[in-house]
C-alpha cells in the first residue's frame, strides 16, 4: 500500500483519539466517521444501536472489516459528603494506570468540569500506607477542579450519578514512529479502516470482493457486533489491537494474527489464509494466542452470524492502560487488510 495511506491512518487515528467516546457516549465519534466516509463518496449509515456500517463496493464473496470506536472510561457512582466523587468503571480500564489521570466530567446538560483521579488520602507526607493501599473503585476518587466541599456544592454544578468521566488520552506520535495514547484499542484500527476506505475511493486499491466496513460502539462491554453486520457476510475480519507482552511473540512493529483468544480458536482456514498472505507478501507478522482477550468476532457468533472469522491488529503494548504501538505495525496491518480484501 502507498505509504501515504499509512500516514493517513495514523492521522485518522489521532483525530479519533481526540474525540471522547467511552462505551455509551459515542455519538461524537460516530458522527465524525459518517462525515469522513461521506466526504470520500460513500454512503454510511448509523444503526439504531449506534454502530456505523459503510459499503465500500466490490463484487464476490461478502467481507466485513470490523473495528470498534468505543473506549474505556469511568462514570460517576457516588457524590461523597466532602464533594469528591466515587466512580464506576466503563469497560475494564487498569486502575493503576488511571491513578493521577486528568479527566473531564460531562453532565447531561453538556457542561464539562475538569478534575483528576486520585487514591484516597493521596498525600504521601500524610498517608504512610499510600503505597500499599488498594487501587480499586472503593479506594479511589475524583477531585473536581471546583471549589466544592459538599455533595450539595457538586449537585449545584449539575453533576449527578451516571455522568460520564472522560480520561485524557494523552496522544503522542514520536519522531521514531511510536504512537502512545490511551485507547489505541481500538481507534488505531479504526484509523486504518478509514485509510483503507480512502485508498478504495482514490482507486489505489481495487476490491476483489464485496466489502463493508463495520464500526461497533459496545465492544468494550461485550455486545458490540451482536447486531449490524450485513446478513450476507461470509467472512468477518476483525481488526483490533494485537497483544504484546511476556510469552507472546508480537512486537509493536508487527501485525498480529490471533490463532485463539480466551473465547476459543478463530477460524482455522481463514487464519491460515492470512498467514499465507503475510508470508507471500513479505509482511512482518506474528502468530499468537491471547490469554485474556475477547473481540467482536465472539459477539457476532453468539448472536447467530454464520461467518468465518479471524482477528488481526497492530501490536499494542500496555493494553487498557497507557498504550503504545508503532507506525510499522500500522503499515503491516494495512498491507494484510489489502491483501485479504483485494486478492
Amino acid at each position: 500500500m502507498d505509504p501515504t495511506y499509512v500516514q493517513r491512518a495514523v492521522d485518522d487515528a489521532v483525530r479519533l483519539l481526540e474525540i471522547d467516546s467511552p462505551t455509551g457516549y459515542t455519538q461524537g465519534v460516530t458522527g465524525h466517521l459518517l462525515d469522513a466516509l461521506r466526504a470520500m463518496g460513500f454512503a454510511p449509515v448509523r444503526t439504531r444501536k449506534g454502530s456505523v456500517v459503510c459499503p465500500l463496493g466490490g463484487e464476490g464473496s461478502p467481507l466485513a472489516l470490523a473495528a470498534h470506536v468505543d473506549t474505556l472510561g469511568l462514570m460517576v457512582r457516588q457524590i461523597k459528603p466532602d464533594g469528591h466523587l466515587r466512580f464506576a468503571r466503563v469497560g475494564g480500564p487498569s486502575l493503576n494506570a488511571v491513578e493521577t489521570e486528568n479527566v473531564s466530567v460531562v453532565t447531561r446538560a453538556g457542561r464539562r468540569y475538569t478534575g483528576v483521579v486520585q487514591a484516597d488520602n493521596a498525600s504521601t507526607h500524610v498517608n504512610r500506607e499510600l503505597g500499599a493501599q488498594k487501587r480499586d473503585e472503593d479506594h479511589m476518587e475524583i477531585l473536581l477542579d471546583e471549589l466544592v466541599s459538599s455533595a450539595q456544592d457538586v449537585r449545584a454544578l449539575g453533576i449527578d450519578v451516571g455522568d460520564y468521566v472522560l480520561l485524557d488520552p494523552r496522544v503522542r506520535v514520536t519522531s521514531s514512529g511510536f504512537i502512545r495514547s490511551r485507547f489505541l484499542d481500538d481507534k488505531l484500527s479504526a484509523g486504518m479502516l478509514l485509510a483503507f476506505a480512502r485508498a478504495v475511493a482514490d482507486g489505489s486499491v481495487r476490491l476483489a470482493r464485496k466489502t463493508t466496513l463495520f464500526f461497533s460502539v459496545y465492544e468494550e462491554v461485550g455486545h458490540g457486533a451482536s447486531s449490524g453486520i450485513p446478513q450476507d457476510t461470509e467472512d468477518l475480519l476483525v481488526v483490533d489491537m494485537g497483544c504484546v507482552g511476556e510469552g507472546l511473540s508480537c512486537r509493536e512493529t508487527q501485525v498480529s494474527i490471533c490463532a485463539k483468544d480466551s473465547h476459543g480458536p478463530y477460524d482455522y482456514a481463514m487464519t491460515g489464509e492470512l498467514v499465507a498472505l503475510a508470508q507471500a507478501r513479505g509482511i512482518d507478522y506474528a502468530l499468537d494466542i491471547y490469554p485474556a482477550y475477547g473481540s467482536d468476532a465472539a459477539t457476532a457468533l453468539a448472536a447467530g452470524h454464520d461467518v468465518r472469522f479471524a482477528l488481526i491488529g497492530a501490536g499494542v503494548y500496555a493494553s487498557h492502560g497507557y498504550e503504545r504501538s508503532h507506525v510499522k505495525g500500522v503499515e503491516n496491518t494495512l498491507r494484510l487488510i489489502e491483501a485479504f480484501a483485494a486478492r
